[in-house]
């Protein structure tokens, strides 16, 4: 007869394997999304730069005496396509607000990051330098000007926890926080 601790072994490893393909699967699916988005803005730009090249007034024929040309504003550079490149892995780009956080490797720089994780990554490397290494979300939230409310800490909390899955962040204990050892060097 089995042990009731062999079979809750058991049982937490299924689940354990079934959440990590689950976040696999919505990495994927928010990478998607947010191909879909870009892909959603540049028709949106496209559909309004065509709304004003069309309202605007028709010009005389260009004469010599037609006079200087409007200025323009500057196009944003196209988007490069690797054609070797793996589709799977899109390349980093700035993230904005409610961006993915996406697993640690040497390559990646904070800037792949949304700023309210890069300022918890920033103040958790300031924290280092003084010796103060390991944090709670209590502390993160005071010292980045977040009201002492459950609702700020718990936002806090599930921003650091997000960190620590991905590689980011480490949690030596629970409710405590402090860098991994691949991002504090500087990448």
């Amino acid at each position: 007869m089995a042990s009731v601790v062999g079979l809750l072994e058991e049982r937490e490893l299924a689940a354990r394997e079934r959440v990590e393909g689950l976040r696999e699967e919505a990495d994927r699916v928010l990478a998607a999304l947010a191909e879909a988005e870009r892909d959603w803005q540049e028709w949106l730009i496209a559909r309004q730069r065509v709304g004003e090249v069309l309202s605007a007034p028709q010009p005389r024929e260009a004469g010599p005496a037609a006079g200087p040309e409007p200025a323009r504003e500057p196009l944003a550079p196209e988007p490069v396509t690797v054609p070797d490149a793996p589709a799977e892995v899109p390349t980093p780009r700035a993230a904005r607000a409610g961006s993915i956080v996406p697993v640690w490797r040497p390559a990646l720089s904070t800037d792949a990051l949304a700023a309210d994780y890069q300022q918890i990554l920033s103040l958790l490397a300031e924290r280092r330098a003084d010796g103060q290494d390991v944090m709670t979300c209590q502390e993160i939230a005071a010292a980045l000007g977040l009201a002492a409310v459950p609702a700020s800490v718990e936002g806090v909390r599930s921003k650091m926890k997000r960190l620590a899955d991905r590689g980011w962040t480490v949690e030596p204990s629970p409710g405590r926080f402090t860098l991994a050892a691949g991002p504090a060097c500087g990448s």
